[in-house]
């Protein structure tokens, strides 16, 4: 092949490398914000980024686009490996044109959901774009609308990552929140339907596009963003880490870690010393879960959001699992409604990707109220029953304290298809608390007492020595066993080992209808 062909090659890819050229650079580094390529290299080990469509041009020729060049089209897509493992990315250039999506840009991303879904591999989408490109009008919602079908078709299938790293406004926000994971860097990266200057001019609201969108309010308003990172570099971290613990695909095992088997596992006699006494105290449930986890190792999602509830991934013995855990810290660790939908859909991602749960529960209800009424907390609450329910994998469920009625449930309850329930001593396992259930039990008896502030004490206490403990729950059958705490991770490991030749089949349909 003729030298001068492949030197016309290499000056025609260099000139496209620079996208937007070099003064655009500049100003995407001067707001503090790296370029596509930049961030694919922090993401992918070495050298192993394949770039696809480098060449791709848009046939728009509305409004002045006729015979104007995009380079790359706004995005670079491609594929490579993190942590020796295939991954499939789409990076949004915002030095050219804003990132803007037109045709050829959606075009680009979708193909790469495609090659994700053909070869079971993690897709990545790192947001950085100003929206629809408008001078390709339908042509552009046309694109964003095959990029939203995709992120449909692939969910289930493949772990789905969406880290914000600029401006994703519109129509575009609904991308991210088809995906499973969201990562939003501080300061940069905002999301919103509908911007500042709109809300202004339609209800007289001011706010600034941070309080609006940014990663502050996503994450513990929304509940849309799922990790915040203080910067870019610790987004990729972020992402690098979520992806070592998650499968490949719906048909892969979660990824082993063989130096974290153990070949006996003693007892963590810390455990011993958490719950309190008192059963109205407070304690930091995340202590009980480090307690339990390969090295303390855990990946809490969804830190800000619903801090009632606590959903993350640890390991076991080398092996990935979901944990799920109410936080008396925080609410008494009630449900309500936002942590059921949290739990909801953390407990339906395990069940797609095969990773088993470990449920710690310290429950006393659902939070009463009015608001919680008219928000649809029965529709919410309803949500964690069925997910429970419907997950066919692997499922332990830990009592470390109280674990009341229908809340006890949603919790993964034995009757809900929990596979091992274990309680502490601790354990309190019952209808309802014992000042509920005598204010029930003996409204009248307390009423007709001579001192009944006095007469209703004794029967709380008489109550309370009777049914506060987990022993009646297991004269049942509704409990397995009442361990030591400093065994809790003894019992996981050898239960986990167990389940992994678990088989469980649901009757044939199309899909369950969780109530959303």
């Amino acid at each position: 092949m003729a030298s001068n062909k492949i030197e016309k090659l290499q000056k025609e890819k260099d000139r496209l490398y620079k996208g937007g050229g070099e003064k655009r650079i500049v100003k995407q580094h001067e707001k503090g914000k790296l370029t596509a390529r930049e961030r694919l290299a922090l993401l992918y080990d070495g050298d192993t980024f394949q770039e696809m469509h480098l060449f791709m041009k848009h046939r728009c020729t509305n409004f002045g686009l006729e015979g104007k060049e995009f380079p790359g089209e706004g995005v670079v897509t491609g594929y490579g490996l993190i942590a020796g493992r295939p991954a499939y990315a789409a990076s949004q250039d915002f030095t050219v044109a804003g990132g803007a999506v037109g045709e050829a840009t959606a075009r680009k991303i979708i193909e790469i959901q495609d090659q994700a879904l053909k070869t079971g591999d993690p897709f990545i989408f790192i947001n950085d774009s100003g929206g629809a490109r408008i001078q390709e009008g339908v042509d552009s919602l046309a694109g964003y609308g095959g990029i939203f079908y995709r992120n449909i078709q692939l969910s289930g299938v493949v772990p789905q990552i969406c880290i914000i790293s600029g401006p994703c406004a519109g129509g575009a926000v609904y991308s991210p929140a088809l995906t499973d994971f969201v990562i939003q860097v501080q300061g940069i990266g905002q999301m919103f339907i509908t911007g500042p200057k709109v809300i202004e001019q339609v209800t007289g609201e001011r706010v600034t596009p941070e309080d609006l969108g940014g990663a502050a309010s996503h994450a513990r308003y929304s509940g849309v963003t799922h990790f915040v990172a203080q910067t870019e570099d610790e987004a990729f971290a972020i992402c690098k880490r979520l992806l070592s613990f998650l499968p490949s695909n719906n048909t892969d095992e979660p990824p082993f870690i063989e130096e974290l088997h153990e070949d006996t596992v003693g007892p963590n006699l810390a455990l011993n010393s958490i719950v309190p006494d008192n059963p109205r105290a407070a304690y930091d449930m995340k202590q009980v879960i480090a307690g339990v986890v390969d090295r303390g190792d855990f990946l809490e999602v969804q830190r800000d959001f619903a801090p009632n509830l606590i959903v993350g991934f640890g390991r076991i013995e080398g092996s990935t699992v979901g944990v799920i855990a109410n936080n008396p810290t925080h609410k008494a660790g009630v449900l309500d409604i936002d942590s059921s939908c949290k739990g909801a859909k953390f407990i339906r991602f395990c069940n797609a990707f095969n990773i088993p749960l470990l449920t710690f529960v310290d429950v006393p209800g659902f939070l009463p109220g009015v608001q919680q009424e008219y928000g649809g907390i029965i529709r919410h609450g309803a949500k964690m029953l069925f997910a429970y329910g419907a997950a066919t994998v692997p499922k332990i469920t830990v009592v470390t304290r109280k674990a009341y009625g229908g809340a006890y449930l949603a919790m993964c309850g034995k009757s809900m298809g929990a596979d091992r329930v274990a309680a502490w001593p601790s354990g309190e396992i019952a209808v309802m608390g014992a000042e509920g259930a005598v204010n029930v039990l003996y409204r009248k008896e307390i009423e007709e007492a001579e001192n009944p502030a006095e007469r209703r004490q004794e029967l709380i206490q008489e109550y309370t020595e009777t049914f506060a403990n987990p022993y009646i729950a297991a004269g049942r059958g509704m409990i397995d066993d009442v361990i030591e705490p400093a065994d809790t991770r003894l019992y996981v490991a050898q239960s986990l080992e167990v389940l992994k030749a678990k088989r469980e089949t649901r009757p044939q349909k199309k899909h369950g209808l969780i109530p959303l």
